[in-house]
């Protein structure tokens, strides 16, 4: 089963293939790329251990080398350090202009390697082979690179396009039941913000995705990127239309920073709990039905998921904290925080017309109840 999703952006179109045991055929998908027969590929230690030497096979059928670096997992990879690390290995292997770097991983080693390969020589290729679910649907389409700052998350990047993404579901198989559903939130967010069909699906089918169904986890994989590929037709860098991706975005990065961007909290978990929190907010301030943030709620509890602030271990800051936070955020405009509300599911929109007293509230009041 194989599903294509093009993203016609003029001068730097790409394809996202979709399907199981892409890997395999990694060689033949890259091979028109290649001006000669080699690649860089930089992945993580978990994703390594697990796929790199197929991967390796997958090239060497069609007669392409393959030079590798692993690098460690987690969010903290995202740092000065290991994109330093990064530049100075793909320098070391001579990499050129008109090569091909490969992004071999989830959302982390994407969105770093993607920015290694946008500053690299001012600007090399680079392939995304994501292997999450949330990379598969949300990160490694639609060129957000970058790696984060000690004053909050993804404040240094650019935007530079893949040249393809090849999304091999089959490896979806070997990913932790959390780092799956961290990945569902991402998912959900694409009914939330625009398509309340899909989330009526999602409802339905949701437990079939969860327990490994082939057809189901492509369906979805499809229906995310292709409304990820809408939006950034019509809104490249995020100067309008494009900042509904970050439904429950504003919420979740703040909640990344508090808990020092460890694995107390994934960012699709924040991500859900975010989603959950803007429709609540979106409820107080009379923007949509008081059953639509009990109906989100509800689908996220039944796929298994953290809902509410209560569900992440630890201390957090207070709401005045929260809020500081949040002022932190790159959508940030003359000093005022742009939210994603919504007004039903599947009809998100962004505005900076929230009352700060009423999100200082909603936090104070999601903090009380944990």
């Amino acid at each position: 089963m194989r599903e294509r999703v093009h993203v016609a952006l003029p001068g730097r179109e790409y394809d996202v293939l979709i399907g199981p045991d892409l890997l395999a055929e990694a060689g033949a998908h890259v091979t028109p790329l290649l001006a000669r027969p080699r690649v860089a590929v930089i992945s993580d230690a978990n994703v390594a251990a697990l796929h790199l030497e197929r991967l390796r096979a997958g090239l060497a059928g069609q007669g392409i080398a393959m030079e590798a670096l692993s690098l460690p997992p987690g969010e903290s990879t995202k740092s000065w350090a290991q994109l330093q690390h990064c530049v100075d290995w793909l320098l070391e292997q001579k990499v050129e202009r008109n090569d091909v770097v490969v992004a071999f991983g989830g959302g982390v080693i994407g969105d770093l390697v993607g920015f290694a390969a946008a500053i690299l020589r001012r600007g090399v290729r680079f392939v995304q082979l994501p292997t999450s679910l949330l990379a598969q649907v949300d990160s490694s389409v639609g060129g957000k690179t970058g790696i984060n700052a000690r004053q909050g998350k993804n404040l240094i990047g650019a935007f530079h396009q893949p040249a393809l993404v090849l999304a091999d579901t089959a490896v979806l198989g070997t990913l932790t039941e959390r780092d799956f559903l961290a990945g569902y939130g991402e998912v959900v967010k694409y009914g939330l913000l625009g398509d309340a069909g899909f989330f009526d699906w999602l409802e339905a089918q949701g437990p079939m995705l969860a327990a490994g169904d082939i057809e189901t986890r492509v369906r979805a994989v499809r229906r995310s990127v292709q409304m990820k590929a809408e939006i950034v037709m019509r809104d490249e860098t995020e100067q309008g239309e494009r900042a509904l991706l970050n439904l429950g975005h504003t919420f979740c990065h703040a909640l990344e920073a508090a808990t020092g961007f460890s694995d107390r909290l994934l960012h699709g978990e924040g991500v859900a709990i975010g989603c959950a929190l803007a429709f609540e907010l979106s409820a107080r301030l009379g923007l949509c039905a008081q059953e639509d943030p009990s109906r989100v709620r509800a689908h996220l509890r039944d796929m298994g998921m953290k809902t509410d602030l209560g569900d992440i271990d630890g201390d957090l800051p207070g709401a005045e904290a929260l809020l500081a936070l949040m002022a932190q955020d790159k959508k940030v405009v003359d000093g005022q925080l742009k939210f994603i509300l919504a007004r039903g599911i599947g009809a998100a929109f962004v505005t900076s017309d929230v009352p700060r007293d009423a999100v200082l509230t909603l936090l104070r009041d999601a903090l009380d109840a944990r």
